[in-house]
């Protein structure tokens, strides 16, 4: 897959769902923001939670652990550049090492990611509320 696919498939995906890794926690608007792109997407409930594990998080917890990293909001342009950047060396070993280690780098934004998997679950008629 090339940066282009890459960017028109998952790119307002991932910016929809990079701030549950900012120094604050989500508001009403930007979980609602988050709901409305998941839902305009096929994707299952397993598959978002790997997009979560493999293409984000092992991009975005670095800017969590970083003393210079973003906090109140992600430059768009240098986000998606280091995305794509992660996504298209997402192959094999460095798959496999990330899914190995998605504990480690989810466990900051996990309960964030609950709350927004339990939002959307609803949005699609699979939990009551």
């Amino acid at each position: 897959m090339d940066a282009q696919t890459l960017v028109d498939e998952r790119g307002d995906l991932w910016l929809a769902l990079a701030p549950l890794w900012l120094d604050r926690e989500p508001s009403e608007r930007d979980y609602r923001h988050m709901v409305e792109v998941i839902q305009s997407h096929d994707l299952t409930l397993e598959e978002l939670e790997w997009i979560f594990r493999l293409e984000l998080a092992p991009v975005l917890s670095r800017h969590q652990l970083s003393v210079a990293g973003a906090w109140q909001r992600f430059d768009d342009y240098q986000l998606m550049k280091q995305l794509v950047a992660h996504n298209l060396r997402l192959k094999g070993w460095r798959r496999r090492g990330w899914a190995l280690f998605s504990g480690l780098t989810t466990l900051m934004t996990r309960h964030r990611w609950t709350e927004l998997i339990e939002r959307v679950a609803i949005a699609r008629g699979q939990l009551p509320r």
